[in-house]
């Protein structure tokens, strides 16, 4: 009875519920057999529901699982592995710092602590600002929604863009010149090689990019290939965000196909470079071409596409950047948690064992204690 009705939980497979039966089962059936059947099925869904969401940091949430045929729908959260505390547990002590210089300049953080709690999945996903919008559990409350910005006519929160575009023949001949000489090079020498061969399973085999920033790290090989488009983005003074900077290619008969990056805190510039006429992006269900020498800016949260239709490359520079309704607290704190995070991935911090398994207790014998309530 017990594999049965932990094989009726969403996701949840047959090896799982053999394996809690045949374990905790005799463990705790001499004494409450009945009693915590829905404790089994609470565990058998949190193990089968482990997600990949924010690269492994963040969990999924399991909304609306009946319990039991009198029970209440109740929202669970899936169970954090000791790496995913570990990481949250850091991100709390750093937040405490955030918060600390921040609030006497009569700034606070809610909103990041709100982005915490959904992103470890205490908390339903975000709902849609409008059709195409398909927002992750990576999300900022309050924050306007639109598929394109006009940012070069809005100097009080873009006072970059319009410098950007009175000055974008600097990037432009720089990157002709480059192009060139890369051109009568071997095509293992190209400019576009393999930087990103790693997106090609997201962006298509036809996308390609030249990274001069990622991850908030100035890669200054790059920038040596194009040190006047660097010096220029330097000093406009960008608020650049996580995702960084980069030349970004399209090769003819190619398109990126739909998708959402998730993150509505991030807006996307892209710089026309070479746009072939017939080019075309898609965000949300408005779409509209590159303009050489001016930005199309775009919120990625919304579900977007690319098509080349041409016979030629289409470039563009591609920068992304803080979406301008954060505040400078709310800035810093995105900051460090995407740091750590990407600290994390890198294996730069090594793993210790989170704060809150010392305190309940730990091994095979802490977790049943834990489950029975404890005693003898």
């Amino acid at each position: 009875e017990l594999v049965d009705g932990i094989c009726l939980v969403k996701n949840a497979s047959y090896k799982t519920a053999i394996i809690i039966t045949t374990i905790i089962a005799p463990v705790m059936a001499p004494s409450k057999p009945q009693s915590h059947g829905r404790t089994f099925l609470l565990m058998a869904s949190c193990l089968a529901k482990r997600s990949i969401a924010f690269q492994a940091l963040v969990p999924r949430v399991i909304s609306n699982i009946p319990i039991g045929a009198r029970s209440s729908p109740t929202v669970l959260k899936a169970e954090l592995t000791p790496r995913q505390l570990q990481f949250w547990e850091d991100v709390e002590e750093g937040l405490v710092d955030v918060r600390k210089f921040y609030e006497p300049k009569g700034q606070g953080i809610d909103r990041i602590l709100t982005f915490c709690k959904r992103a470890k999945g205490e908390l339903p996903p975000p709902e849609p600002a409008s059709p195409g919008h398909q927002p992750s559990e990576e999300h900022i409350d309050g924050l306007t929604a639109k598929a394109f910005w006009d940012v070069s006519t809005d100097s009080n929160n873009f006072p970059w863009a319009e410098k950007l575009e009175a000055q974008s023949h600097i990037i432009i001949d720089e990157f002709e010149k480059n192009l060139f000489q890369k051109s009568k090079e071997d095509a293992e020498n190209s400019l576009f090689s393999g930087d990103s061969a790693w997106q090609s399973k997201v962006m298509g085999t036809g996308w390609s990019a030249f990274r001069l920033q990622r991850l908030g790290v100035w890669n200054t090989e790059n920038c040596a290939v194009f040190p006047r488009t660097y010096e220029l983005l330097r000093k406009l003074d960008i608020p650049l965000a996580v995702r960084g900077v980069c030349f970004a290619r399209q090769t003819p008969g190619s398109g990126v196909a739909p998708h959402s990056d998730g993150r509505n805190f991030i807006l996307t510039s892209h710089l026309g470079l070479k746009v072939p006429e017939g080019c075309w992006i898609k965000v949300g269900r408005k779409e509209q071409t590159w303009q050489e020498g001016k930005l199309t800016t775009l919120d990625t949260s919304f579900e977007h596409s690319t098509g080349n239709p041409t016979t030629d490359d289409r470039h563009v520079l591609i920068i992304d950047f803080w979406h301008p309704e954060l505040s400078d607290a709310e800035r810093a704190a995105l900051e460090f948690i995407y740091d750590l995070r990407n600290k994390f991935e890198s294996g730069e911090i090594p793993f210790r064992q989170p704060k809150s398994l010392e305190e309940e207790g730990q091994g095979f014998g802490g977790f049943l204690k834990a489950l029975t309530g404890g005693g003898s």
